[in-house]
């Protein structure tokens, strides 16, 4: 028998799936009318729309999210931001055509590190198992592509995860490129359960759809396995993440802007 708490979780994701397909479909006809505007002015449009947000994790539509999720407790007393102000410097406008060579010893362990505004998240990266996603984050954390970067998206209800690696900071950017679906059959996704800890790529629903947004999973979430898992969060980094997430969402409806001022002032990738 489905108890209440799991049908408000089931609405939750559903709520999210179709907020996914509505941007898709949003961003499609976007692109098709800026195509048309680029050959009448003879303007080359650079760069790509829309790729990285995940398929329960992509776009920020808040139509009939009242009618899904119950508001929370963030919406009615808006907590004080626990974050300092962000580090000097502008957000790098960079885009790629093709994915970057690999350059990574696959062999070898690597770690990334994202000195936030709000503390350091320090991830261990599994480099055997998503070479081509460890391969990509390494290329744009050298070319300062995350520095100064908002996390545009912190959801509350139905999943729990803190959404980054967007450089517009509105959940429609990456690089130009796309990268392959990796460690899908990761042992860690049991159940359906993206557990605390784990970070992954977000997509558009669709394979292969990767580029440079990924979510920061503060509390075990359900959802399918369609998001590259490709690093564990350390114990230091789990208490940034859960004051960020205390901190609460913007809208009151699980799923917003966090309240707290999320910045990667820096990203780093290392090999050990």
């Amino acid at each position: 028998m489905v108890t209440q708490e799991q049908r408000k979780r089931q609405l939750a994701r559903e709520k999210f799936l179709r907020q996914q397909q509505r941007r898709t479909a949003a961003r499609r006809k976007a692109r098709a009318r800026n195509s048309v505007i680029a050959s009448v002015l003879g303007v080359i449009v650079i760069g790509s729309v829309a790729l990285y947000t995940t398929g329960v994790l992509k776009d920020d539509d808040k139509s009939n999210a009242s009618a899904d999720v119950t508001p929370s407790a963030s919406a009615t007393s808006k907590a004080p931001d626990p974050c300092a102000k962000p580090a000097a410097g502008k957000i790098k406008t960079l885009s790629w055509k093709k994915e970057p060579t690999m350059t990574i010893d696959t062999s070898a362990k690597y770690t990334m590190k994202l000195a936030t505004t709000c503390g350091d998240i320090d991830i261990a990266l599994k480099t055997k198992a998503a070479p081509h996603t460890v391969n990509s984050f390494d290329f744009l954390a050298a070319k300062g592509y995350f520095d100064h970067t908002k996390c545009h998206r912190l959801t509350t209800s139905g999943i729990y995860v803190l959404q980054c690696g967007d450089p517009t900071g509105a959940g429609s950017g990456g690089p130009g490129y796309t990268i392959p679906d990796e460690n899908l059959k990761d042992t860690s996704l049991k159940g359906g359960i993206y557990p605390a800890g784990t970070i992954a790529m977000a997509n558009t629903g669709q394979a292969h759809t990767g580029g440079s947004q990924f979510f920061l999973v503060y509390k075990d979430s359900t959802l399918p396995a369609s998001y590259t898992p490709f690093g564990t969060i350390s114990a230091s980094g789990m208490k940034v993440l859960n004051k960020i997430a205390a901190a609460g969402e913007s809208t009151g409806a699980g799923d917003g802007a966090p309240n707290a001022t999320v910045v990667i002032n820096k990203a780093t990738v290392t090999k050990s």
